[in-house]
């Protein structure tokens, strides 16, 4: 990689895409230290140091790079955009006028980015609103009044529309994919604090031998995950399939071999974060209200609470929590794969080329081949989903550590963004030797 920036440094037009880059990285960095007027910054960060964090709250902070706790300007971050693609996708299968959108092409995705950026706005107006209204009495704002409301839904509305103008403007001016490298550098800022709560709790108290032990195992045990990681985001079932031969004219054409690629990990992070949602939400609902633990309901509670899942001084049953979040997992790796990836449709378009795989009908007994390699790919992404996954929850449980920001799925995404945003220097290096070879 650092071979990689090197020598797109080298080349003055990436040069200037990477210069362009960090200077937006900067504007984002200086929006998320830029307070709210009239909000208390401290506010969410003191209610859930008192609700011990949960997965959906640490999730969403991690995505905000911290400033969500922060109350600042870009408290929201690309959250709104996140989601608004998220349903965006799921209708684009739900109703067929998006979906014939989606098939028109180059003008048919500008139309549905369009709609993406109105439900982005509209999402981030809900959210800040309920926020505004739901906590402002009750200390989010120093004065609780019209004003302040206004105030405070406005700026971080804006703040949250900005950032996505922010992601365009890198996708079209800078290097890579905008959003994701604004995800990216959110998850990234976190980095040296997650560090330090490592170093705190495995070294600092020890002797040097003990220390450099501990320091060689994290390493090590971190660079796994990395790998594991990059496998897992990597790995794909190549299919492959035949094309006939056909008379074109006076001559045969055709006949070659092509791969359909099956990725592994076909879902991405969606099913954790689904999962952690639902899992999450009657944890943090109940924290608001008086809960007796020792009731059926209070029980309940505790088993969907991911804090107390691996803890030496926990209960035991608690630990069925972690089951149930696993299943989650792995049923909603099925269920948005099913509505992203439509077997029938590969198979009838595959027919309609002239192609098939070798030892299948076109048509149906392809379309149930295609079904039944993909069920057997989908179980082994989603447990892989779920490795990575349970990891900083087993940490966090057996060592008292607080969730790590790079590891669970934020390792995930920031592995797929790396990956992307090389390809994408690489191929834009690609096409100016390509250029300075057909000038010569």
């Amino acid at each position: 990689m650092l071979k990689l920036l090197k020598n797109a440094w080298k080349v003055e037009e990436v040069r200037k895409k990477l210069i362009y880059t960090f200077l937006m990285l900067l504007v984002i960095r200086f929006g998320s230290v830029l307070p709210i007027p009239g909000v208390n910054t401290n506010y969410f960060a003191d209610l859930f140091s008192k609700l011990s964090e949960s997965d959906a709250f640490g999730w969403f902070n991690t995505m905000t790079g911290g400033s969500f706790t922060d109350l600042s300007v870009f408290a929201l971050s690309i959250t709104p955009y996140i989601t608004s693609s998220i349903i965006m996708q799921l209708l684009t299968v739900a109703i067929p006028s998006l979906e014939q959108l989606q098939k028109d092409g180059e003008e048919g995705r500008r139309k549905i980015a369009e709609y993406t950026r109105y439900v982005t706005v509209a999402l981030a107006l809900i959210e800040s609103t309920a926020m505004a209204v739901g906590f402002g009495g009750n200390g989010l704002l120093y004065n609780y009044n019209a004003a302040s409301i206004i105030v405070c839904v406005v700026t971080m509305t804006a703040g949250s529309a900005l950032l996505m103008w922010i992601g365009e403007r890198i996708t079209e001016k800078g290097v890579g994919n905008g959003i994701s490298i604004v995800l990216l550098f959110n998850i990234l800022s976190s980095l040296p604090d997650d560090l330090m709560s490592l170093y705190n709790t495995f070294i600092r108290n020890e002797n040097v031998a003990v220390g450099v032990v501990m320091a060689v195992i994290i390493i090590a045990c971190i660079a796994a995950m990395v790998v594991f990681a990059i496998i897992l985001n990597d790995a794909t079932r190549n299919i492959p399939v035949q094309y006939s031969r056909k008379m074109q004219g006076r001559r045969l054409v055709g006949g070659n071999t092509s791969m359909i690629p099956l990725k592994v990990n076909t879902a991405g992070v969606i099913p954790v974060i689904f999962a952690s949602s639902i899992m999450s939400m009657p944890t943090m609902v109940a924290q608001f209200f008086t809960v007796d633990y020792s009731t059926v309901g209070g029980k309940l509670l505790l088993m969907l609470n991911s804090n107390m899942w691996f803890r030496p001084d926990g209960y035991l049953w608690a630990n069925i929590g972690l089951v149930i979040y696993l299943v989650l997992i792995i049923l909603f790796a099925y269920f948005y794969t099913s509505i992203t990836f439509n077997p029938l449709e590969v198979a009838n378009n595959m027919k309609k080329g002239g192609g098939f795989i070798p030892g299948f009908r076109p048509g149906k007994q392809t379309s149930d081949y295609l079904s039944k390699i993909l069920s057997c790919i989908i179980f082994i992404g989603a447990s892989g989903l779920c490795v990575i996954a349970i990891v900083p929850i087993i940490v966090s449980g057996i060592f008292g550590v607080g969730r790590l920001s790079f590891l669970g799925t934020s390792l995930l995404i920031i592995v797929a963004v790396v990956i992307e945003t090389a390809k994408a220097l690489e191929s834009q290096l690609l096409v100016r030797n390509y250029k300075g070879f057909l000038n010569d």
